[in-house]
């Protein structure tokens, strides 16, 4: 069993100066990547208007499975005019790991 991670930090549009705002691009993006049957919730960031951390996680039997979705998930997200990605930051586990 190998499971992965992601953390996106994301800039958010100029006009999401409030949480309410801020909440009006994150709910579709977590909506928009629940499709790729991975677990998502806004984990980071959660108090700044202008900025989101979304994490994905993932669970399957191959290591190369794993890392196909995240790459589908990042190009998804990178993909999204209306916010600039900053960084991802990765993790992959398997049965070796402790």
């Amino acid at each position: 069993m190998y499971t992965g991670t992601a953390v996106f930090d994301l800039i958010l549009p100029g006009d999401s100066r409030s949480l309410k705002a801020k909440r009006g691009y994150v709910r579709p993006l977590i909506a928009f990547l629940r499709k790729f049957e991975v677990s998502v919730a806004e984990v980071g960031a959660l108090e700044l208007t202008g900025r989101a951390e979304i994490g994905i996680a993932v669970v399957a039997a191959e290591a190369g499975h794993v890392r196909e979705v995240l790459d589908t998930c990042e190009r998804a997200v990178a993909g999204r005019p209306e916010f600039e990605l900053l960084s991802v930051r990765r993790r992959l586990h398997g049965d070796h790991d402790e």
